[in-house]
């Protein structure tokens, strides 16, 4: 079997390290699937040298499956022929920091790695977005693709989706295995909508299994919506394991074609009411590795529209801020 090239961005944060081992025990691609990881972090002298530490820690496990391990500042070197793309890095929000100002150093960081990504990746490269804002990062960076399809490139809302799911499980009682078709639409931001009309748990309509409906529209949504802040205030970091669980699921749903639906953040084509051209969290099924098909024809009510063009407006509200770098 061919090796499968993957480069991660941010490979020496806690997202890295939780993820990274993971890849290479066979958690993404499968258990037969060899692999080659390029790790790419910042050019500071005490991030490499982290780096080389994670690096270190992957030789010791003995993965059998990773043939080879990359570890460089250079984005040309890290997504040379790369099959996948896996873009976690990117600036956090400090301080006194406004969202818009975040958008904007994020921004040149993402047309940085998608001019890098065009110019050297592989013919049939897979991006996926982890860094946030994510959806309005995969938006400018595919802005600057010119050889590979604006398609190629999707944001994460996994996190989202499986937040979502146990919070169902929970509050019905039920394993999380029993709840199905639980849709994320929007941002991966507290605007998001967790589309629980169509939800199932154990075969039956989530809305019939959990009769408390106030529960679902002013509790269970901006649970999901603010977990990561309520992470953040409990532990004084922003969630790792969790979001590199995420990209595991991802990835994997992504890679294996199938009926199965799941929720990512893909350029829009006006489906579900979002503007032309943001990237928008939407229900997709899988056709081929690293290609998908978004699910359409799914009817939503009155409230379920407002939830999601609210979260339409945040979206565009995001492309207006950054429009000068597109």
């Amino acid at each position: 079997m061919s090796v499968l090239r993957v480069a991660v961005t941010g490979a020496a944060g806690q997202i890295g390290y939780a993820l990274l081992p993971r890849i290479a025990a066979g958690e993404m691609f499968g258990k037969d699937q060899p692999i080659e990881l390029r790790l790419l972090e910042i050019p500071v002298e005490q991030v490499q040298k982290a780096l080389q530490g994670v690096a270190m820690e992957l030789d010791d496990c003995a993965f059998p499956l990773l043939t080879k391990l990359v570890c460089t500042d250079d984005p040309r070197e890290a997504f040379g022929d790369a099959d996948w793309c896996l873009l976690v890095g990117s600036k956090p929000r400090g301080p006194g920091m406004e969202r818009a100002d975040l958008l904007k150093d994020n921004g040149r960081i993402f047309i940085a790695q998608g001019d890098a990504i065009d110019e050297v990746a592989a013919d049939g490269c897979t991006s996926v977005v982890v860094g946030n804002p994510c959806n309005t990062n995969a938006m400018i960076a595919a802005s600057r693709f010119k050889r590979l399809p604006a398609s190629s490139i999707t944001a994460m809302t996994r996190l989202d989706q499986n937040r979502a799911a146990s919070q169902l499980a929970q509050k019905s009682g039920q394993p999380v295995t029993s709840v199905d078709d639980i849709v994320i639409y929007g941002n991966h931001s507290p605007t998001m909508f967790a589309d629980f009309f169509h939800a199932t748990i154990g075969g039956k309509p989530a809305t019939e299994v959990i009769t408390d409906h106030a529960w679902l529209k002013e509790d269970f949504l901006p649970k999901v919506g603010k977990r990561g802040a309520e992470i953040i205030a409990a532990r004084g970091l922003s969630s790792a394991m969790s979001a590199a669980n995420a990209l595991i699921d991802h990835v994997k749903s992504l890679y294996t074609p199938g009926d199965d639906i799941h929720s990512i953040a893909v350029p829009s084509d006006g489906t579900y009411g979002f503007a032309d051209g943001v990237w928008a969290s939407v229900p997709v099924k899988t056709v081929a590795p690293g290609k998908y098909e978004v699910v359409k024809g799914i009817e939503h009510d009155e409230f379920a529209t407002a939830k999601i063009q609210a979260s339409n407006e945040e979206l565009v509200g995001e492309r207006e801020t950054v429009a000068e770098l597109l």
